[in-house]
């Protein structure tokens, strides 16, 4: 069973292995920071397997009996004014059934003025984007992997034109209990458009990610390292801005070799105290560090950090993601116990 769902892992990776990063692709938002906790390790983290049911959201792999009647709300002022939120639920039927997960996606991209080709005022406009999903994820036989999915429904409207679309998520993870060590991989956003915005079909930002991580044994620690976007290589464009130039005029453009390729994949995160009623979090994301830094100017872009606090049967957390100079985002959740 595990072999047959390796060989469709790879295959679905081979058959769909092209550059969609950026702007190459619809629905960006499905890849968006998740929650606080996400935010503060980096931006992705596909491996924990607890209490933490906005985890589901990214890896359905994850989603077991702990989080059963667990209730995350999530929400994030992030750059140029944009707000958006998730909210999350677990349900346990029973043992044998495992765990049911849904949970949704909203943003909100605020109110923009609206001009003709003319430069004629046509009132404002606003835009927003859902995506609602259903996951559910089983232990193979009586090993250590476990595989879950996720269905999305994703409904898109920008001022008059608007798209529906639906997607899945596939993912796997591999838990230790013994060396308390997790490895997972995670195929994310493989689907469609069904209706188009105008009459335009457009890729969905499918990507591939694997991650692992490890409680220490005599420290308090957990370390996570996360491979994003393994479904293009190489990843990394040459910045404009950080070409050099000659006595005689000479252009010559940024070299990035193949560490800085295999660089800009990788994003690390440590947590500590993980399994306590506080933790603190950091994390760095080297991809965006690099896109995002000032030539000759310290700016800490791809750094984040956060902290996490639980009252009772309610857990809050808080993380600060260092972008820009110019913009930085706050993620603020909370989770309720409803046992």
């Amino acid at each position: 069973m595990l072999r047959k769902i390796t060989t469709f892992c790879f295959l679905t990776i081979t058959a769909l292995s092209f550059g969609q990063i950026g702007g190459e692709a619809t629905y960006q938002f499905l890849n968006l920071v998740s929650s606080p906790r996400q935010a503060a390790l980096g931006g992705k983290v596909l491996t924990n397997v607890d209490y933490d049911v906005t985890q589901g959201l990214f890896n359905p792999a994850t989603i077991n009996a702990e989080m059963d009647n667990q209730l995350a709300l999530n929400y994030t002022s992030y750059l140029g004014g944009i707000g958006y939120g998730t909210a999350s639920y677990a349900y346990t039927v029973d043992r044998r059934t495992q765990t049911f997960h849904t949970g949704i996606t909203y943003v909100n991209y605020g109110s923009f003025d609206g001009y003709d080709e003319e430069g004629n005022s046509t009132g404002t406009f606003s835009g927003n984007e859902t995506a609602l999903s259903f996951g559910y994820a089983t232990q193979i036989g009586y090993s250590d992997f476990y595989i879950g999915a996720n269905a999305k429904i994703i409904t898109s409207k920008l001022e008059q034109y608007s798209s529906f679309g639906a997607a899945i998520d596939v993912g796997l993870i591999y838990i230790n209990e013994y060396l308390d060590f997790n490895a997972a991989l995670v195929i994310r956003n493989l689907g469609t458009q069904i209706t188009t915005y105008a009459d335009l079909n457009e890729r969905l930002p499918f990507e591939v990610a694997f991650g692992m991580s490890q409680k220490l044994e005599h420290v308090p620690i957990r370390w996570h390292v996360t491979l994003e976007n393994l479904q293009q290589w190489p990843i990394a464009t040459s910045n404009p801005a950080r070409s050099t130039s000659d006595l005689s005029g000479n252009q010559t453009s940024e070299k990035i070799g193949f560490l800085g390729q295999v660089i800009r994949h990788t994003i690390v995160g440590a947590e500590l105290f993980p399994e306590s009623g506080f933790n603190i979090r950091l994390g760095y994301n080297f991809r965006r560090g690099e896109e995002l830094r000032i030539v000759d100017e310290r700016n800490f872009s791809g750094l984040s950090a956060g902290l996490s606090i639980k009252m009772n049967k309610m857990r809050f957390s808080y993380t600060h993601a260092k972008y820009t100079s110019a913009g930085n985002s706050n993620f603020f959740g909370l989770q309720i116990d409803l046992q």
